[in-house]
């Protein structure tokens, strides 16, 4: 035999064994008991685990009490952060920032002054402690001092002051230390997001924004090479009152490339209509104003602006432009332009939030007109999700209460109508406009409701009913109405009204303790270990929807009951033909609810399985009304949604297809959900010795 062939023969295997998928976690029998304790929360079960000889199972049973969250565990994973195996350390600190319980701070700060190895731990590290600080000891996370070789310090540290200030936790100190990390560690990407998503969430710190943030703000704004960032910022700037805070939050609409920035800096304007002299490149649909020489369009209103923004092609951008009349203090002459500039967009969730702006804005005598323009569009349209959006619109009037009222009482058709149409009468009711002599039919209304069993507006007439301010005096009837609707609905899949009318119940007969939320068990529905192994490592998900393709990778290991479940739902077909119900620029598109309006649900639910994974831009989460209330409800991200990571499982990420997330819309379809071949692994190269 040949050295030549000899070498060959040697490198078979390897190339074998790279050709080969990835070993599937659970086809380890240790790894399912691990994953069915998780499932079934038995925090004694998994407690051995934590000092099996095997790494692989200390992770994992680490991870699996960071979904039970049981701060009974704390002691036990304490030790961990000590761990040899850099994974444990880090499942250890993400499972005690999961419990939350301030006992673990010593320890982690303890652990914070040493040196650490992984990056990942190191984060998780400072993360936990955000999670669990307390008022009284906030300041560790920046009076520590890391060792000097840490290059995860700064991140860590960023992410550390967003949790805590997610929690309330924000001070003067606070804000300047986010600051200085914005702004000193510009080549550290993960801590520049981190400290500018913490100043989006400084609460009741506006005026230390403006003194200590305002200069690190507006540069990181037009100069940042991240948009993430620069959309932070452009929100955190949105607290700051300052003169030419608005100027340069209209050149990032007018200039920058990326939508998710425009957007953020539109949400951020003031609402009061300043006057402006900002450049805005030529469009199509010139808006009529002096041009200089070299072609720039100068305006002097910041609504000529959006208004042009409005006839985007980005719905979500349209959208968010056209929110801004509802929010803004307008003159009463205003509904009449509003009304001739809402048939330039061609998106109808922007179209009625304008003519939702021009009846809220409209004097006394031109309302009917309005009305009626609005009324004669919901007649014509077909479009249930444009009807819907149209009676939201109608709500601005309360001589439309009786309209409203009898679209809240369909009982065919589909169900967002009524649905929408029943919020729209609350609305109404809030207005200080509402006049007192209809309170007696607006209680008929809830009243009606309740009755009418519909899940939707279950939950909307028991938090109306929740309100004193709009139903001052609840009756002794609607106590036993509020009885009557809840015991009629079917456990666990109807759990979201459930909550509403419960908590209704408890609030107004003055409950001492809130009535525990009867979550469905494992028993009602345990994880299929047959589908689950039956779904390759790596699975890929072809989803067509009426915007286009999307690929998704399935989070197998993390999340194997979530990824049987919707196998399962995709075998059977359950997901062709839904709507994506609701879609809210610049955070989610969802979707996979079979009523289509956000309150449809299996007859099961999960057990929440939350793996120490971040809500980055394409992330695929299971909508849920509460910890182990999953169900068949899924959401795509826009961008980085931080707040969710640890509250909402993520079971796929996109792989492909992000442009199409971000063309979503309320109302287009997935037209079919198809599982693909494993993707096969890339073989190994073999190098000619010469």
């Amino acid at each position: 035999m040949t050295r030549f062939f000899r070498l060959l023969l040697g490198l078979l295997p390897l190339a074998a064994l790279a050709q080969a998928p990835p070993a599937h976690p659970y086809a380890d029998a240790v790894r399912r008991r691990i994953a069915t304790a998780q499932d079934e929360r038995r925090t004694a079960a998994l407690l051995p685990y934590l000092t099996d000889k095997n790494p692989a199972y200390r992770t994992a049973a680490a991870e699996a009490l960071a979904s039970v969250q049981d701060r009974g565990a704390v002691p036990a994973l304490l030790p961990l952060l000590r761990d040899a195996t850099p994974a444990v350390r880090r499942a250890a600190a993400y499972a005690l920032g999961q419990a939350g319980d301030s006992t673990a701070v010593p320890a982690l700060t303890q652990r914070l002054a040493q040196p650490e190895a992984s990056a990942p731990a190191r984060r998780a590290m400072y993360e936990a402690l955000g999670r669990c600080v307390t008022k009284h000891s906030v300041a560790q996370l920046w009076q520590l001092k890391a060792a000097s070789a840490d290059s995860a310090a700064a991140p860590g540290r960023a992410w550390g002051l967003y949790r805590a200030a997610l929690r309330g936790l924000a001070s003067a100190e606070a804000v300047s230390q986010a600051t200085k990390l914005l702004s000193q560690n510009s080549r550290v990407l993960a801590a520049r997001q981190g400290a500018s998503a913490a100043l989006t969430r400084m609460r009741g710190q506006d005026s230390t924004l403006a003194r200590v943030a305002l200069p690190v703000l507006l540069k990181a704004l037009s100069s940042d090479p991240d948009y993430f960032v620069r959309a932070n910022c452009a929100t955190a700037l949105g607290r700051v009152a300052r003169p030419g805070v608005g100027e340069l939050l209209v050149q990032s609409i007018v200039a920058d490339a990326d939508h998710r920035v425009r957007i953020a800096a539109m949400r951020a304007l003031p609402t009061k209509r300043i006057a402006l002299h900002v450049p805005i490149p030529p469009q199509p649909h010139k808006v009529k104003a002096k041009v200089n020489p070299d072609s720039a369009i100068f305006v002097t209103e910041l609504d000529v602006l959006l208004l042009r923004e409005i006839k985007q092609p980005l719905a979500q951008e349209a959208l968010v432009a056209a929110e801004w009349f509802l929010k803004a203090e307008l003159d009463s002459y205003y509904a009449e332009r509003l009304l001739r500039e809402f048939r330039a967009t061609p998106h109808f969730r922007a179209r009625a939030a304008l003519l939702q702006a021009a009846l809220r804005h409209a004097p006394a005598a031109q309302r009917p007109a309005v009305a009626d323009t609005i009324r004669r569009r919901y007649q014509r349209t077909a479009n249930q999700y444009e009807k819907a959006a149209l009676l939201t619109a109608l709500g601005e009037d309360p001589a439309q209460f009786d309209f409203l009222a009898k679209e809240a009482a369909l009982t065919t058709g589909p169900p967002v109508v009524p649905g929408t149409a029943l919020a729209a009468l609350v609305a109404m009711r809030g207005s200080k406009n509402f006049p007192a002599t209809r309170q007696a039919d607006f209680t008929a209304a809830l009243r009606r409701a309740l009755a009418g069993g519909d899940v939707a507006q279950l939950s909307t007439a028991a938090e109306a009913l929740a309100d004193p301010k709009l139903v001052p005096a609840p009756q002794p009837e609607d106590l036993a109405a509020l009885r009557q609707a809840r015991d009629r609905l079917t456990l666990p899949r109807e759990i979201e009204p459930w909550i509403a009318l419960q908590q209704t119940l408890d609030k107004l007969e003055k409950t001492p303790t809130p009535t525990p939320v009867p979550r469905g068990t494992a028993s009602q529905h345990p994880i299929d270990w047959a589908v689950v192994q039956s779904v390759p490592m790596g699975q890929r998900v072809r989803l067509t929807t009426t915007q286009g393709v999307i690929e998704l990778e399935l989070k197998l290991a993390e999340a194997p009951g979530a990824v049987a479940s919707f196998v399962s739902l995709v075998r059977q077909h359950f997901y062709d033909g839904l709507y994506f119900h609701r879609v809210v620029p610049n955070f989610v598109a969802q979707g996979g609810d079979p009523r289509g309006d956000g309150s449809g649900s299996t007859p099961y639910t999960l057990r929440s399985e939350l793996a120490p994974l971040n809500y980055g831009a394409g992330a695929v989460g299971l909508a849920s009304a509460g910890k182990d209330t999953e169900s068949c409800q899924f959401f795509f991200t826009h961008q980085p949604t931080p707040h969710l990571d640890g509250r909402y499982p993520i079971f796929a990420q996109v792989t492909s297809g992000l442009d199409v997330v971000q063309r979503l819309d309320v109302g287009d379809r997935i037209t079919a959900v198809a599982l693909l071949a494993a993707r096969p692994a890339a073989p190994v190269r073999v190098l000619k010795k010469r």
